[in-house]
């Protein structure tokens, strides 16, 4: 159940927030005044969550949070559940005015709500402009000529286009997942690496080898990230596997953040140990004069 606590007054931004891109950003810091509480409203599940075709998503869990607060709003979670049979007055009124006592609310252009989506930026006006809500839309915002959408970036990351998910981001495409065993072929190749593996609903970056950072305890080292299913060592299992750069230490068990900057190659069949060894040393050399014209950025 929605429950919340009555405020002097509230900003509520209003979108499908899945994965937290510039056009996101751009509505969800609209209000500049200073209200009681600035909120995001996110849903737990996504608008499609009941068709097989879910979309991926971009972002993990923790570090979706991050990103809202250094935006200066706080994140609440509601079941798509809750919402999805309410009329657009119904919304606005049970969940906007009862639950949040909103006084300013921001927009996409395109955003739509209600049941069946049948509500629109224009319904919206309308019963804003009757409640005494200040009302702000915010325009597309471009790459290339065409609007910022998650669905383009989810395109790029799948074909390993770094640099237009970073613009489109507006930072790099990264992941915290829990670091595990593995065979440390890495280590006896003399490259030890940390293998985090994607869990089934995060969307895999094209197959290949990353220059990255990587963010362990808050310092950022120079890395370079394998992503695939390493088919010189004959393996099946979608892996994230890092080597960091200047880093020996421990981290199994733990969520270092792997920040993957460019591409370097495609994924390839080695005909030996000692010709991956090999290239593993000459992509190491690769990533680090990438990174050196690199200014790190994590928002």
């Amino acid at each position: 159940m929605i429950t919340e606590q009555q405020f002097e007054g509230s900003f509520v931004a209003l979108g499908t927030f899945d994965g937290l891109h510039i056009g996101h950003k751009a509505v969800i810091t609209a209000e500049k005044s200073q209200y009681e509480r600035k909120i995001a409203l996110m849903f737990r599940k996504h608008l499609s969550h009941e068709h097989k075709d879910t979309p991926c998503t971009l972002i993990t869990p923790q570090y979706e949070r991050e990103i809202l607060f250094s935006w200066g709003v706080e994140p609440v979670y509601v079941d798509f559940d809750e919402i999805c049979d309410m009329s657009p007055q119904e919304f606005v009124d049970k969940v906007l005015v009862d639950k949040f006592n909103a006084k300013s609310i921001a927009c996409g252009f395109n955003y739509r709500f209600g049941k069946g989506a049948c509500g629109d930026v224009q319904t919206l006006m309308a019963l804003c402009l009757e409640r005494e809500i200040k009302l702000t839309v915010v325009d597309k915002i471009e790459y290339n000529d065409e609007p910022v959408s998650s669905t383009r970036i989810r395109e790029a990351v799948s074909r390993g286009d770094m640099k237009s998910v970073r613009a489109m981001l507006g930072r790099c495409f990264s992941y915290d997942f829990e670091v595990l065993h593995g065979d440390e072929r890495g280590r006896v190749l003399g490259s030890p690496t940390i293998n985090q593996f994607f869990t089934s609903d995060f969307q895999v970056p094209e197959f290949g080898v990353y220059a990255s950072f990587t963010d362990v305890d808050g310092k950022i080292y120079p890395s370079v990230t394998n992503v695939g299913i390493r088919p010189t060592i004959g393996n099946s299992e979608k892996r994230s596997e890092t080597n960091i750069i200047g880093f020996n230490g421990d981290l199994y068990g733990q969520y270092p953040r792997v920040f993957l900057v460019e591409k370097i190659r495609g994924e390839m069949n080695f005909g030996s140990l000692d010709e991956l060894k090999n290239r593993i040393f000459a992509d190491k050399e690769t990533a680090l004069t990438i990174l050196k014209g690199e200014n790190f950025c994590e928002f």
